[in-house]
């Protein structure tokens, strides 16, 4: 199978978004049938990881970016390796469960000035020159069993359901996604997004925010959702139950705990303990200032999306959500669904 073709934004459209994405520096590519916008770095990278070869010894959590991913990884991270709750917390979720694809985001000299940054500190310095390395190449050099974090769509991640490792794919309502997804870009570095929600929902209903279409990523798993290796959850379910959820990934994983166990995981994985674990809370790239305090976890919560969006913005989404569900089978959960 070859890697699917690419084009690049067009120059105009570029010229705009480079004044309110200051992390980019180059542009951005459009690519296949389904045109998923990534930074130009995927010229570079988007082969290796598209003929990155998993095992069958691996475990994945794939999402739309902004979509409970963190929580589930914690979650599966746990579940799968006996509730070693010492070593969680003192090794970061991200060297535990490396994030596949987030050196295309780390432009060259985005990477010197935070190197820049952290002049005089040799190994803030190394970590962040280390953020540029491809994950496939991270993870080449990982023993099994490894754990592995993308946002990649399937369609750019071929055959890893077929090769037997186990995939938990998490999706969240569009709104609350699009407002958690504005406050990272504007948070990290990397992204350095300067413009109001306004805008930034204009570029994500237009998909023209990273791993984009929205819609294209969740239907493409919904797809797939009987496949013996895939467990579909919403976000949503998460805060409805969260001890229901974890049961059903300790099931999928094949993992069997007492109700004392998973009420004390239930207590770790509760939000208000969550959004305060450094070892989860993206707290190295704090300390190395590519991204602002208590910003990469924050409230946790569903259905604040009405805190950000204006009335005339509220009724322009809704009709956009309805306009992509229409001819669909796929559902967002009761809980807290407006649609």
């Amino acid at each position: 199978m070859s890697a699917p073709a690419y084009q690049f934004l067009g120059e105009s459209k570029t010229k705009e978004m480079l004044q309110k994405f200051t992390g980019e520096r180059t542009g951005w590519v459009l690519v296949g049938d389904r045109q998923w916008f990534f930074p130009r770095r995927y010229v570079d990278q988007g082969l290796g990881f598209f003929e990155f070869k998993a095992r069958p010894s691996d475990t994945w959590v794939v999402s739309y970016p902004r979509s409970g991913t963190t929580w589930t990884q914690e979650l599966v991270w746990l579940l799968s390796n006996d509730l070693d709750f010492e070593t969680a917390s003192k090794k970061y979720l991200a060297e535990r469960f490396p994030f596949l694809e987030f050196s295309m985001f780390n432009h060259p000299e985005v990477t010197e000035e935070f190197v820049e940054l952290n002049q005089g500190d040799p190994e803030k310095m190394d970590f962040c020159r280390k953020l540029g390395v491809p994950g496939y190449d991270v993870l080449q050099a990982m023993d099994s069993p490894r754990f592995i974090k993308s946002h990649f769509p399937f369609s750019l991640l071929p055959g890893i359901l077929d090769v037997g490792c186990k995939i938990i794919y998490v999706a969240r309502n569009p709104k609350d996604v699009a407002v958690s997804w504005y406050h990272l870009n504007r948070a990290i570095k990397t992204q350095g997004y300067t413009g109001t929600f306004e805008e930034f929902w204009d570029y994500f209903e237009s998909n023209l925010t990273p791993w984009s279409p929205y819609w294209e990523h969740l239907k493409e798993a919904w797809a797939l959702r009987h496949h013996p290796n895939l467990l579909f959850m919403f976000y949503e379910e998460m805060h409805q139950d969260l001890t229901e959820c974890i049961q059903k990934v300790s099931k999928f994983l094949g993992k069997t705990y007492t109700d004392d166990q998973i009420s004390e995981l239930s207590d770790y994985l509760d939000i208000r303990n969550f959004k305060n674990n450094l070892m989860v809370n993206s707290s190295e790239l704090r300390d190395c200032k590519i991204i602002s305090a208590g910003s990469f976890v924050r409230n946790g919560k569903s259905g604040t999306w009405t805190e950000t969006f204006t009335e005339k913005l509220e009724a322009r989404a809704d009709d956009w959500i309805l306009q992509n569900l229409k001819g669909s089978d796929f559902v967002f959960p009761t809980f807290n669904n407006n649609y």
